[in-house]
């Protein structure tokens, strides 16, 4: 792998050609996405853009206060396998993973996102976090990223691949990651008909390319060309539940981790997580 100097200066010159002239040339769907999470992102429309969140606006929000267990693996996961490596954040949005990346000790995180607003508050909060100097965001295109082959030892996908041509996508993830790398992606799964029903019923929260292409396992699969499967776990069936009866979480989720380690029953998760490893061993990771 180049230095970490080298490879700031190859970030640079790749932020330097994402300019305007780059974006006019996106086609609409990227372009789309582009400006429903600038205007997501945007904090100025909050009450108190310091400490309020989004769900004022985006109400679905609510739910992920209820996502205790998904979230404590998820992060765990980050704390365990990020120190002295260099991470990706794919579509970092604000930048929250990236920060925690750093402060775990990450050699170097990179943030990268198609939302312009994402990339200032990413920058921003890293700035107010401590971390900038081993942070580094940039606007780009996570279908073509043009950041060097090799480049991350770890990359991030929170909650993004939906957003995105898994055709494009998983060949540029194969691309940029280092040999024995890996990839982490947490995602909403696409088979509880309660859920699809509710997000049929909310198109307002979502891109039209997202409704139609939250992740199932048949999605899963189609990595193996460029990928071996890693752990895959599935969570929240009834955590969802606490919203109502927060008092109650605790019941719910020891429910849900016995009901996700049921065959079938699992597909009725609300989200999953699952690993991709770089076919070339190279150096082996914890």
């Amino acid at each position: 792998m180049v230095s970490i100097e080298a490879l700031r200066q190859s970030l640079t010159e790749v932020d330097r050609a994402n300019n305007d002239t780059w974006y006019a040339g996106l086609d609409d769907r990227k372009k789309a996405e582009a400006s429903f999470h600038d205007g997501m992102r945007d904090r100025t429309r909050l009450k108190d853009p310091a400490n309020d969140t989004y769900e004022e606006f985006f109400t679905n929000h609510r739910f992920y206060r209820t996502a205790q267990l998904s979230r404590e693996y998820f992060e765990g996961w980050i704390d365990r396998h990020v120190r002295d490596r260099v991470v990706l954040d794919f579509a970092c949005g604000d930048g929250n993973t990236s920060v925690r990346a750093a402060q775990q000790g990450a050699k170097l995180v990179i943030g990268i996102d198609i939302s312009a607003t994402s990339i200032a508050n990413a920058r921003s909060n890293a700035a107010r976090a401590g971390v900038a100097a081993n942070t580094f965001f940039l606007r780009g295109d996570c279908e073509n990223t043009r950041l060097p082959a090799g480049c991350a030892d770890v990359i991030i996908c929170a909650g993004v691949l939906h957003h995105l041509d898994l055709d494009y996508v998983y060949p540029e993830l194969a691309r940029v990651l280092a040999p024995g790398g890996k990839v982490i992606a947490f995602e909403a799964l696409d088979y509880n008909p309660l859920i699809k029903l509710y997000r049929m019923r909310t198109p307002h929260l979502r891109t039209e390319w997202e409704k139609a292409h939250i992740l199932s396992l048949k999605d899963v699969r189609r990595a193996r060309r460029y990928f071996r499967i890693g752990d895959m776990r599935y969570f929240h069936l009834t955590s969802m539940l606490g919203l109502w009866a927060p008092r109650l979480m605790p019941l719910f989720n020891g429910i849900d981790r016995a009901l996700t380690r049921v065959a079938g029953v699992q597909l009725m998760a609300w989200m999953f997580t699952f690993e991709l490893l770089s076919r070339d061993p190279g150096r082996p990771q914890s």
